[in-house]
């Protein structure tokens, strides 16, 4: 199938070979998408070149999406060689290791700014440099998780970065959809990620997570990618605004029990 075909996507979040973002680079590539990749620093381009590479792509761009210039710079080459674009993916998120331990009211003024920077900001940034390369529509996602709905034990300030990511992903929707662009976001079950390993008590959450969620099963990165490449697709020409659950449907139960979900 190439649900993607003739599409050119601008990816930007991928870390490594586990990330999510690759997930979903992988997913459009199979279905027929012309990818382009932003890294966030110097040291993860080693990781994520080779990656690129393995997918026929040779626009891997540095960008600080704290830095207004730096996106201006990438937006500028991607106009250059793709012209236009119909995809972007913001898969980027950042909070202090020490604002996600402890109770959340400690959060710093500093974290908490940084933390909806990098993680909430910067998808308005991208959203507003993306939208002058859709002329003829296009289709904008991020990755949120349901700590932004729910209070979700040691996510404290990303919490509360995801809730505002996901109200931004209401309001870009309405902005831009006279333009024919979509905005969506996918809430992914929790998946083993480089960002992942900086919450505490990740690892007994990820191991209880299938014993309680009603498929009875893991996510996987390529679960979000089957779903982005949906979002992304004509498919789903008439969703946008919308967070989709990709959770195995963890999100429906009201209290989450090992012992309740199991009973016969």
């Amino acid at each position: 199938m190439t649900l993607l075909a003739g599409k050119r996507a601008l990816i930007f979040g991928v870390a490594n070979d586990h990330s999510i973002a690759w997930g979903i680079a992988r997913a459009m590539h199979e279905h027929g998408a012309e990818l382009a990749f932003s890294y966030a620093s110097p040291m993860l381009e080693r990781r994520v070149r080779p990656l690129a590479e393995s997918v026929g792509s040779d626009f891997v761009e540095l960008c600080d999406v704290t830095d207004d210039q730096q996106i201006e710079a990438v937006f500028a080459k991607a106009s250059d060689q793709f012209k236009r674009l119909d995809i972007l993916v913001h898969a980027i998120a950042f909070a202090n290791r020490e604002d996600l331990e402890g109770s959340f009211y400690t959060t710093s003024r500093e974290g908490f700014r940084i933390a909806m920077d990098v993680s909430v900001y910067s998808f308005v940034a991208l959203s507003r440099a993306a939208q002058g390369l859709m002329p003829e529509g296009g289709s904008i996602l991020t990755l949120t998780y349901y700590g932004g709905q729910k209070v979700v034990a040691n996510y404290n300030v990303m919490g509360v970065a995801k809730a505002a990511l996901e109200s931004a992903t209401r309001y870009l929707a309405a902005d831009l959809g006279p333009k024919g662009i979509r905005v969506n976001a996918i809430s992914a079950g929790p998946v083993r990620t480089l960002s992942a390993a900086g919450v505490r008590g990740f690892k007994s959450m990820y191991r209880e997570f299938a014993e309680i969620a009603p498929l009875r099963r893991q996510i996987s990165a390529e679960d979000i990618g089957g779903a982005a490449v949906w979002l992304a697709s004509d498919l789903a020409r008439s969703v946008t605004g919308e967070v989709l659950f990709v959770d195995s449907g963890y999100n429906i139960l009201g209290v989450p029990s090992i012992d309740a979900t199991n009973r016969t």
